[in-house]
């Protein structure tokens, strides 16, 4: 009898070190993901990775690659402030974003793929596609945009046509930005509240939030069909903006072999002499008015 009651005790003691040490675990895992980065680290980290990106661009122009990045996810994800904080300080001749709108009614007599072919880069460019031919696999599929057989026969196809283009040598990288559902509607409020946002919100937008579960199984489906070896997705955890742009940033840097190219060195030239010109009156032109002096003095009055 005490021996049970010895095994009993020493059974009760393990389980209660083993959740004890579980707890901490847990509680160290959610708060190093819960813990924010202040203002100073994130444009520190931010101006070091755009630096880096400026160097990417260079490599792919000069070796003439063919790069597309694609940005999709729920709205309100903040795939739009990670594309920005990406071309921020790049060449728009060298990289370019497409946002395409809804179809035409001759678009959607095409081939699907086809709007989206004419926008793919040539040598030395790099496109980012804020959404995609992906509409298919989730806005048109869950807004019944489309046919179950579209839908289906696109999810088979997908694949076949990304291969095609890998093996055509185009680089692409697949981006998905999860974020919760607590933090959509946190975002979606900031946006209905404060007018200079307001117009991120559409109808479309709004219907999707009663449409929550539709778009997590599309999502799912999407993934189980195109999520494959040669074209993987790469999910980015969205809940802390600065978090996930620097995340997003730092990891399409290690997608791309690059290295810094030399560049020579710049003088700037004499300015042509002026040569008996004459500049026309100031009194001639039309001047926008000096609003910035208005605004000046009756901050100072």
């Amino acid at each position: 009898m005490r021996y049970f009651c010895f095994q009993a005790c020493f059974f009760g003691y393990f389980v209660t070190i083993i959740y004890c040490q579980y707890t901490i675990i847990r509680r160290c895992t959610v708060g190093s993901k819960r813990k924010k980065m202040n203002k100073e680290l994130y444009e520190k980290t931010l101006e070091s990775l755009q630096l880096e990106l400026i160097k990417m661009q260079d490599w792919i122009k000069a070796k003439g690659l063919r790069v597309v990045v694609i940005f999709e996810g729920r709205d309100a994800a903040g795939k739009g402030g990670a594309i920005k904080r990406i071309t921020e300080k790049l060449n728009p001749r060298v990289c370019r974003v497409i946002a395409l709108g809804v179809p035409t009614e001759r678009e959607k007599s095409q081939w699907y793929f086809q709007r989206y072919v004419a926008h793919l880069p040539a040598a030395g460019e790099m496109v980012l596609f804020d959404r995609s031919w992906y509409n298919r696999a989730g806005v048109e599929t869950v807004m019944n945009f489309c046919t179950k057989d579209e839908a289906d026969y696109f999810l088979k196809t997908c694949p076949e046509f990304e291969k095609m283009l890998i093996d055509d040598g185009i680089i692409l990288i697949k981006y998905w930005f999860s974020v919760s559902d607590e933090e959509q509607e946190k975002r979606f409020q900031g946006r209905i509240n404060d007018p200079t946002k307001r117009w991120k919100i559409s109808p479309m937008d709004l219907e999707s939030r009663t449409r929550w579960v539709a778009y997590s199984k599309a999502k799912d489906k999407m993934f189980k069909h195109t999520d494959t070896k040669h074209s993987p997705w790469y999910v980015v955890d969205a809940d802390n903006k600065k978090k996930a742009r620097i995340n997003c940033i730092a990891h399409l840097l290690t997608k791309i072999d690059y290295k810094e190219i030399e560049k020579p060195s710049i003088e700037l030239p004499d300015r042509q002499p002026d040569d008996a010109y004459e500049r026309p009156p100031m009194e001639e032109q039309n001047f926008v008015p000096n609003y910035a002096e208005k605004v000046i003095k009756a901050e100072d009055a």
